[in-house]
Order: C-alpha cells, then structure tokens, then sequence
C-alpha cells in the first residue's frame, strides 16, 4: 500500500530505513549524557561549576542521586534495545538533536534535582520513593514489553504486514506510550520535586494530541478495515478508561 502522502505524521518520519549513522550517534551521545551525570554525582563536577561562579554548590543527597542515575543508565539500555532491534522507520538528524536535548535535560536535571543541588537539605527514602520504582519498573515494562511482543508477532510470514491487536496492545491502543507516561511518573516521584511531575503530564498531551492522531491516521490508511475494527473495540491510551 502506498503510504508516501502520510510517511510524515506525528511529528515523525514514518518510511521504514535503517538510519544506522543517526541510531549511531544518537546511542554515543545518550550514552555521553550518562557520564556527564557520572561526573556531576561522583567526581565534584557540579561543586566545579559552581566555583567557576564564586558559588559554594554541593549534592548532599548522592544516595538519591544514584537510585536516579541508575534509572538513567536503565533507560539507555531501553534506548539501544529500541534503536536497534525495534525501530524500523527512518530517523531524522532533527529528531535526533532535539531528543538529545530533551533527554539531557530531565536525565541531569532529575539527577540535580533529586540529589539536593537546589535545595540543600536532605531527602530520606519514604514509602512514596518504592511507589516510584514499581511505576517506573511496570511503565518500562509496559513500553518495551509490548513492543517486542509486536515485533516478535510481526517476524512470522502469516501476520507480516498485517495490524497487530495482541498482547499488551488488547488492552490499549498505544499501551506502548501509556507505558512511557507511567515510568516518567514514576521517575519524576523519586526526584521528591512535585513540580517535575510537569514532564509526565506534558507528555501525556503531546501524545494525545500530537503523536496519536498522527499515528492513528498512519495505521489506518496502511491497514484500513483491520485498523477501524481494532480502533473501534480498543481504548486509545489509558487502559478500561480512554
């Protein structure tokens, strides 16, 4: 099916590609993101920057620090699993730069926050933190979890080409996104900065407003019938809700 009039929709190019220099970059520099945050929490780099403003700046909350460094560090792996198993579309420099950004600003902004090095007093671990991780291990779970179960389903000739409606996707049109919504949550909790809970809630709009209607008018012009029917039976993001 020719689908050349929509291969851009959701703000994504949606032409299958392999894009092996931009997943290449994209990978090194996430991963360059990770060390800065090394560098911040264990080697005095953010006690550096602020002497370079005459500034007395120190993270007294490292143990929060790592439990937030580690989600960083697990959320790379996804992003390698992601980028070279799972993804087949096309990816554009743009989209790689500017993710680039966004990502190195709430995984060293999480980091900064959650350690105290805006607000120096300390963060004990409270019952709201557990609550944190089980979000943010079940939304990564969510979020990988159904998508290699579509990929896997979509390897065998009999449903190549074909929508998939099975597994975590029964459930939830874009259970994958919903998946990324709750981790970020989750995430956002372990920071003890409600005002980070921002990023979840952002999302969520982007996706109902942006992603999906692009992604959505994508399926059903490449599945027709098959998509409608799905569409029709199956909650758009939110589980048994919307």
């Amino acid at each position: 099916m020719d689908t050349t009039n929509i291969s851009h929709t959701g703000g994504v190019n949606r032409t299958h590609h392999k894009s092996l220099p931009q997943k290449l970059i994209f990978a090194g520099l996430h991963f360059t993101i990770l060390l800065v945050c090394v560098w911040l929490l264990y080697f005095q780099g953010y006690e550096a920057i602020g002497n370079l403003f005459g500034a007395k700046w120190g993270l007294p909350n490292k143990e929060r620090g790592t439990v937030l460094l580690a989600c960083a560090a697990l959320y790379w792996v996804r992003h390698l699993v992601t980028l070279f198993y799972l993804l087949v579309r096309r990816i554009e420099w743009s989209e790689v730069f500017g993710l680039l950004a966004f990502m190195a600003l709430f995984e060293i902004g999480f980091i900064l926050i959650g350690a105290g090095g805006f607000i120096q007093t300390p963060a004990p671990f409270v019952p709201l933190d557990y609550f944190g991780l089980i979000l943010l291990i079940i939304g990564s779970g969510l979020n990988s979890g159904s998508e290699i179960q579509r990929k896997l389903w979509k390897r065998a000739p009999a449903t190549k080409g074909h929508c998939y409606t099975k597994g975590l996707f029964r459930y939830s049109m874009h259970i994958n996104y919903f998946g990324d919504v709750v981790l970020f949550t989750g995430w956002a909790l372990l920071t003890t900065c409600y005002l980070a809970l921002g990023l979840p809630i952002l999302m969520a709009y982007m996706f109902i407003t942006i992603h999906i209607p692009g992604l959505d008018a994508y399926l059903a012009k490449r599945y027709g019938d098959e998509f409608t029917e799905y569409a029709n039976k199956t909650k758009k993001l939110i589980p048994f809700i919307y």
